[in-house]
């Protein structure tokens, strides 16, 4: 749990390198619910880097379809997700504790066997544990926009990010994101228009409906009210000879 802290230690000296992330750690008060949930459930639901690459036969008794959801905030709507499609296996990565508590709470509840989390470093886990080819669909849901020009460099939506993504992918496999800032939804639109291997669903410039998978969350009900707007991107990783996903939504 939390391992990239460890691993931006400099072996020599143990001072912290700098290193551009798209997250702050802000530890927030962990619940007596959330504690317990971590120091009981963790060990059956939790994934750790040190497991090395993702074997689904063991994590999960069976090789069905992933979708993986990087930054899940509480975890409400990805168990929501897991409950309604028990077909399908789902792994989160989130970096804050009280919200990995919270999905682990959600998972006992429920009594999902579909749904295992990691507490990390989104990329690094993408890129040491994920097997290439190996997603259905990777879901990225109100990312922190960081808005301010000077932070745009720790928006995790970044050519080299989605060209990790695409690899990620199974052929066919969709990647999906959602936000309720404008600019940024610009932002991500243009940085998919030069992707390599990726189809629009919408087509070209173009962005998609709320998908049925995706439930509306809190974030969004309130952008509504204040009169925002949500914006969806579905974009396919391109393969010959199958159905597009806009057929296939």
């Amino acid at each position: 749990m939390l391992d990239f802290i460890n691993h931006d230690k400099d072996p020599e000296t143990g001072k912290v390198m700098r290193k551009v992330r798209s997250f702050v750690l802000r530890e927030g008060r962990l619940t007596a619910g959330q504690r317990n949930a971590l120091d009981t459930l963790w060990p059956r639901f939790g994934l750790e880097r040190a497991q090395g690459a993702l074997d689904p036969e063991h994590v999960f008794g069976r090789d069905a379809p992933r979708v993986l959801e990087i930054g899940y905030g509480m975890g409400q709507s990805l168990a929501q997700m897991a409950a309604a499609d028990p077909d399908k296996d789902f792994i989160g990565i989130e970096v804050h504790r009280p919200g990995v508590g919270a999905l682990l709470m959600e998972i006992e509840q429920q009594g999902l066997n579909n749904l295992r989390s990691y507490c990390d470093d989104a990329v690094e886990i993408l890129e040491l544990c994920i097997p290439d080819n190996s997603l259905a669909r990777v879901q990225l849901y109100f990312p922190d926009p960081w808005h301010k020009k000077k932070h745009h460099k720790r928006r995790i939506v970044q050519p080299a990010w989605v060209a990790l993504v695409q690899r990620k992918l199974q052929p066919g496999g969709i990647l999906h994101m959602a936000t309720d800032w404008e600019n940024y939804s610009e932002h991500m639109m243009e940085v998919m228009n030069t992707a390599e291997g990726f189809n629009n669903a919408a087509g070209p410039g173009g962005f998609s409906p709320r998908p049925s998978w995706r439930p509306e969350t809190k974030f969004e009900r309130r952008g509504e009210k204040l009169g925002h707007g949500v914006w969806d991107l579905l974009f396919e990783k391109s393969e010959i000879g199958r159905a597009s996903c806009r057929e296939r939504v």
